[in-house]
């Protein structure tokens, strides 16, 4: 996509021995490029959500393990490997797309005999997996234009009105996004959107990043607070709800950020569409219970006592909550398949259940799953 009309991904390699990427704390008031020589560096990067979202953190740690690969010795490359892998996969707990990246790695790896081999291993492999990551949110972005189009025809050319939740955008993967892939494809092909972006507190992903992604690509959106959603949904304001993935079970439980849930609840009950984008690499083909397997990860209660934004120029928090009150900061939770309308996958839509989705990946029924 692009910043300021110029071309971006979240994260390439700079050198041999470095990656760059996004810095996406500081946007949308500042945007700055963080270079990344270490795993360590990177694992850091990962945790502190310097880099975040399913395909972006999938595609950074295969690039950590790139970097483990670059900085080793021939005798030390084999534990640089495991501690590499370790601190990666430890980073961020819930999107599948990490451990899935890192555990390929491993699997390249193995292939290579010498350090100089497993260089060129690990950097194909990570660069392949962002390269793939790009290919199958243009795909998802393909398949979901045919649903937003069929809204269009049916309303004659009167804008569709698509909410969505957190940041599922090209921020959140190396290019294009999930959820945003199929709004970019319909307003590229002319089509009138206009987006309802969910503030999703407590980091505001969607206020900071979905809204500047969309401004960038020139979208109309309108930010609203998480609790206006169902509210639009009764009034008829809301044609669609499209919204990403971190881990989504093989039999269609939907692990997202907090909130997603009751954004799906509001849809079913007022007969709004309400449909996942991901790709296949958010996919646990182990996983079949996500109410009671998916990790949740439990972040800092200082995320929703305070909030952070731009004063007078200068990066500053504020303290929203009384000084001694405790908080709980669950950072997702799950959605049932009964409440899905759609998986929108590189391979087409399909429904939340375990027999479509493996129509859909053959290659993953049991036997063959990796």
């Amino acid at each position: 996509m692009k910043v300021n009309n110029e071309h971006y991904r979240t994260i390439w390699l700079d050198s041999d021995e470095a990656v760059k990427i996004i810095d996406q704390r500081w946007l949308p008031h500042r945007f700055e490029i963080e270079r990344v020589s270490t795993h360590v560096e990177m694992a850091a990067a990962i945790r502190e959500m310097h880099i975040r979202g399913a395909g972006a953190i999938g595609a950074a740690a295969g690039f950590g393990m790139y970097l483990a690969v670059a900085s080793s010795f021939e005798s030390s490359v084999d534990s640089t490997l495991e501690q590499a892998a370790s601190a990666l996969k430890a980073s961020r707990p819930t999107a599948v797309n990490l451990e899935w990246a890192v555990e390929r790695q491993l699997r390249a790896l193995r292939q290579g005999d010498t350090l100089a081999e497993k260089k060129r291993i690990a950097l194909r492999e990570a660069q392949a997996i962002a390269d793939e990551d790009v290919e199958a949110c243009r795909r998802i972005g393909e398949y979901g234009l045919d649903l937003i189009r069929e809204v269009s025809t049916a309303k004659q050319g009167e804008p569709v009105h698509i909410l969505t939740h957190c940041n599922a955008g090209w921020l959140a993967f190396v290019d294009y996004g999930s959820a945003t892939a199929p709004i970019y494809a319909a307003h590229d092909e002319g089509i009138d959107v206009h987006v309802w972006v969910d503030e999703t507190r407590p980091r505001n992903q969607g206020a900071r990043l979905t809204a500047w992604e969309l401004g960038q690509h020139g979208v109309p959106h309108t930010v609203i607070a998480d609790n206006t959603g169902g509210h639009l949904m009764q009034r008829g304001m809301v044609d669609l709800v499209i919204v990403g993935s971190d881990r989504t079970s093989v039999t269609g439980f939907v692990t997202n950020k907090i909130g997603t849930y009751l954004k799906a609840l509001a849809a079913r009950d007022n007969d709004v569409p309400f449909y996942v984008a991901l790709p296949s690499s958010s996919i646990d083909w182990a996983m079949r219970d996500g109410l009671t397997e998916s990790p949740i990860e439990q972040r800092d209660g200082d995320e929703v006592r305070y909030a952070q934004g731009l004063i007078d120029g200068d990066f500053q928090r504020v303290l929203l909550t009384p000084q001694d009150s405790p908080a709980a900061n669950y950072g997702f939770d799950v959605t049932p398949p009964h409440l899905v309308t759609g998986l929108i996958t590189e391979r087409g839509i399909v429904e939340a259940n375990e027999e479509d989705i493996l129509n859909a990946f053959p290659e993953k029924r049991r036997g063959h799953a990796a």
